[in-house]
């Protein structure tokens, strides 16, 4: 055939050539001279980032790659650009948003680190935001896009339900009912359906839809392309109430769906969310990591990333969820306190005795701040709290066999499951940080950074032998980012940290045999019920909090400072 009689290539024809990003860029780990950036591609391609280069690799017909890109100059402001195959794929063309950076940390650098969780994906319409309210992420992104970004935070964590796949938004639940009517999908004979249709998302591929729902968001997903990004999982990233209890895990693990559940949860946030919390380093010493990316196929890839997700859920020993990052002289330890949990009756855990272990040789450091992140408060409301200690005490068996029922149903039914719900757990965070604040140097601050209860709230709190001049203590709580809790809800919340529910259920407590460890602490700040995030300020070994709430004024969303407030008396160094 004549070469020059073969028809050209049209541009439309090209175009459709071309690999696109599905989602991302997402920037993850940041430090002085090394970043992580990580996306999901609609094919397999090359990814280039600031002439930095690797391949995707797929899953389940997902494609995904994280470019580690190093030699970045310290204390720098890099803008970047995503080339798929050399073609430029990032920013997008006509793109409103301001060009994507990468901001190295400093020798001495002063630390911004907002914070928050649950997050609900939902339009943004009248009706949805009078629902739901203004997203905060939005919110935060709108006003990093409208200055020049000084106050744009060096990370942001967020500290669980990213996602919800136990309440899929409609449109998701419309898609799952679609896929059932057209016999793409099948009904479960019981759990995650309603009547003949099941509404909850089960396998790798809808939680991808979950993701892509969630990220594709246009302010969220230029935010998390120019903000470093850290998270960890919490229950609605499986199942409201996920680990709650040895009698939970028993009824759901003889599910029929549990194990399609369990592969599509583990190994869609093993790719979404975990990868990126680690280091370049980590992830070159990462073993499932590796195997992965050497596999010959994605079916094999597919069968190696299931069967370590199933070992995880069935023996926590199995992987290792938390991590940390270092910022300057500052370190955040993120823990995980929903994968790693004891659930044996008598002998209940939050973390297990590896974990623990972990979590104490990585707090053993010579800092000037100890963040603590956990999904779940160490804090709660003193209602609660000793609502806490009382179910799983009288679950346990402190007022005979008739009680154990009534105990386990009461922290079933109100979701009494954070660690004050397991109380070796809390007595040991307790006793850890009264050996971190007595040393020799201790930090000026050691703060707990959570979620979860959909409200916010600054506890402040005194350990035995912790002197508060040179080591503040405190709980900071920011939930939702856009989840909000009813009216009632809220009443409920408030109530049981009023003086009469906190002394009666204290009293309660008390007569089903809890004693409680040597501190005590004060909600001095709030509770607050709105949409928000918190951002803690780190300058020497001064610390303080802003927190803020969201709202829509003009039809903006909109960040109002709700309090600034120190959380240190030291000065900046």
């Amino acid at each position: 055939m004549n070469p020059a009689a073969t028809p050209a290539t049209t541009p439309a024809e090209t175009a459709a050539q071309r690999a696109e990003i599905v989602v991302g860029p997402v920037l993850r780990y940041v430090d002085q001279t090394t970043a992580t950036v990580w996306v999901e591609t609609d094919r397999a391609c090359e990814v280039e980032v600031l002439g930095h280069r690797t391949t995707t690799w797929d899953l389940y017909g997902h494609h995904f790659a994280i470019v580690v890109v190093e030699g970045l100059e310290p204390a720098s402001r890099t803008p970047y650009e995503v080339r798929l195959d050399g073609d430029l794929a990032w920013p997008e063309p006509g793109s409103p948003h301001p060009p994507s950076i990468i901001r190295t940390l400093g020798a001495e650098h002063l630390a911004r680190i907002a914070f928050g969780s649950c997050r609900r994906a939902a339009p943004f319409d009248r009706q949805a935001l009078k629902a739901v309210g203004a997203d905060a992420l939005v919110a935060l992104s709108e006003r990093m896009m409208g200055d020049d970004s000084r106050h744009a935070p060096d990370l942001l964590l967020l500290v669980g339900d990213q996602v919800y796949a136990d309440d899929p938004s409609p449109a998701l639940k419309k898609r799952l009912r679609e896929l059932h009517d057209h016999g793409q999908r099948e009904a479960t004979a019981e759990g995650p359906d309603s009547g003949d249709v099941r509404e909850e998302i089960v396998d790798f591929e809808e939680y991808t839809w979950l993701y892509h729902e969630s990220w594709r968001t246009p302010a969220v997903r230029w935010l998390l392309s120019t903000v470093p990004t850290c998270m960890i999982l919490d229950d609605h990233d499986l199942r409201d109430d996920w680990n709650s209890s040895w009698s939970w895990r028993q009824e759901m693990t003889q599910k029929d769906w549990w194990h399609d559940r369990v592969v599509g949860a583990f190994s869609s946030y093993w790719v979404y969310q975990h990868l990126g919390n680690l280091s370049p380093g980590e992830l070159a010493q990462d073993e499932v990591y590796d195997a992965l990316r050497g596999a010959p196929d994605g079916p094999t890839r597919e069968r190696l990333l299931a069967d370590f997700v199933v070992r995880a859920d069935e023996n926590p020993d199995t992987a290792r969820w938390s991590f940390h990052r270092d910022l300057g002289r500052t370190r955040l330890v993120v823990l995980d306190s929903r994968c790693s949990r004891r659930l044996t009756p008598g002998d209940r855990a939050i973390v297990d005795d590896k974990e623990w272990a972990w979590f104490e040789e990585v707090t053993d450091a010579d800092v000037d701040h100890l963040l603590i992140g956990t999904s779940l408060p160490v804090l709660l409301l003193h209602g609660v709290h000793a609502l806490e200690g009382w179910s799983e005490a009288v679950a346990e068996g402190a007022w005979g066999a008739w009680g154990e029922k009534l105990g386990e149903q009461v922290r079933l039914k109100v979701d009494l499951e954070h660690w004050a719900a397991f109380r070796n757990s809390f007595d040991a965070m307790v006793t850890r940080v009264r050996e971190i604040g007595t040393r020799a140097e201790p930090p000026a601050s050691v703060l707990w950074l959570s979620g979860d209860v959909h409200c916010s709230y600054l506890a402040t709190a005194d350990v035995a032998g912790v002197d508060p001049a040179g080591t503040t203590v405190r709980q900071l709580t920011m939930s939702p980012f856009r989840n909000p809790l009813g009216p009632m809800i809220r009443t409920a919340n408030s109530w049981l940290d009023r003086g009469a529910a906190r002394s009666l259920l204290g009293w309660l407590a008390r007569r089903a045999g809890v004693r409680e460890p040597a501190m005590t602490w004060d909600v001095d700040h709030g509770p607050w019920f709105d949409n928000g995030v918190m951002t803690v300020v780190l300058d020497g070994r001064s610390a303080a909090v802003e927190v803020e709430h969201a709202r829509v004024v003009s039809g903006r969303q909109v960040l109002d400072r709700t309090a600034t407030l120190p959380l240190t008396t030291a000065r900046p160094a």
